[in-house]
């Protein structure tokens, strides 16, 4: 019988307990639902000292070797994340020097090797990344990309290929990557049989988009775009052009649409929509209100504009978008 794939999970103080336990959780139902000719999957949990960890949640893991035991053949290495959310300045990846480090030499020896969430920020600064596309949670997303200018940061994927680098967006999708990897290595039936026995879809529709929240841009510092922005929230089906937004600001047109770029990182027309987009959103997962009207009263005006808007910023369809966030 085949040697069993091996997968070292890489853990530190801090880090977020599905990023290690769901790709792990992955891997073991797909080694109990193989069949007897495929290999299965051992995981062994790393810690640069080899001694227990804190996860975000104060579930504490135990690990099973120190990083510097981690010798011999590695198949697959996994890189969990860490966020934290200081009160000014937003959520942050953490950076564990430890890890950071000792990556730099460990990647090249394994066979594949992927980051769960923020893990991609550990990677990036092993400057394991540099001219490749990769991904991580939306949150970090921004924070990756002006961290590190040579990555390629595709904000909205579920997970990113690169040659034998894998990255992949906020913490549960760990286990999309995880699926992914199990139907590279024994094929789609088993990852679909794995995916069943998890009550998980095999491969999700859409992107981390569906899950973020589309208005996350910067507070402004001008009163005047600040009560502007929330009067747009509030009144998603009004005239909302860029005319119409300048005279209640009391700005010539080309001078508001400036400004209001300069403080918020957007044009008007964006914004607008991305607004009416979190209006039908919400509608969709509160209320029992059909498609039409949700269109009429998040400002979208109509059915098909409303479709539109849907597949071009989550991926699908406002029906199906229903039926997975109500």
């Amino acid at each position: 019988m085949p040697a069993p794939h091996r997968v070292v999970i890489v853990a530190f103080p801090g880090v977020e307990l599905l990023d290690v336990t769901g790709p792990a959780e992955v891997f073991s139902v797909a080694s109990r639902v193989a069949e007897q000719e495929h290999p299965r999957y051992t995981v062994e949990i790393a810690t640069a000292d080899g001694g227990p960890v804190t996860t975000s949640s104060s579930v504490r893991l135990l690990a099973d070797l120190r990083l510097d035991e981690v010798t011999g053949r590695v198949d697959t290495l996994l890189v969990s994340g860490a966020v934290t959310h200081p009160k000014e300045g937003g959520a942050r990846a953490v950076v564990d020097p430890e890890v950071r480090d000792w990556l730099r030499t460990a990647v090249p020896g394994a066979g594949r090797t992927g980051s769960v969430c923020a893990g991609a920020h550990l990677l990036a600064a092993a400057g394991l990344l540099d001219g490749r596309s990769a991904t991580t949670h939306w949150l970090t997303a921004a924070q990756l990309a002006a961290d590190h200018p040579e990555v390629s940061v595709d904000p909205d994927s579920i997970f990113v290929r690169s040659g034998s680098l894998w990255t992949c967006a906020g913490i549960t999708s760990g286990m999309d990557m995880a699926l992914a990897m199990v139907a590279e290595d024994h094929g789609h039936a088993l990852a679909l049989a794995t995916a069943r026995m998890m009550v998980m879809y095999v491969k999700r529709s859409g992107g981390q988009s569906q899950f973020s929240v589309p208005l996350s841009v910067p507070e402004p510092t001008c009163d005047r775009i600040g009560e502007l922005r929330r009067w747009i929230t509030e009144h998603p089906a009004a005239d909302l052009s860029a005319e119409a937004l300048a005279r209640r600001a009391s700005l010539s047109t080309r001078h508001f649409s400036r400004l209001f770029a300069q403080r918020t990182g957007t044009t008007p027309a964006a914004y607008v929509e991305s607004a009416r987009l979190e209006t039908a959103r919400r509608l969709l997962e509160e209320s029992d209100a059909g498609l039409p009207q949700i269109a009429a009263t998040s400002g979208l005006g109509s059915l098909q504009t409303l479709h539109r808007t849907f597949q071009r910023h989550l991926g699908t369809t406002p029906a199906e978008y229903r039926r997975r966030f109500r």
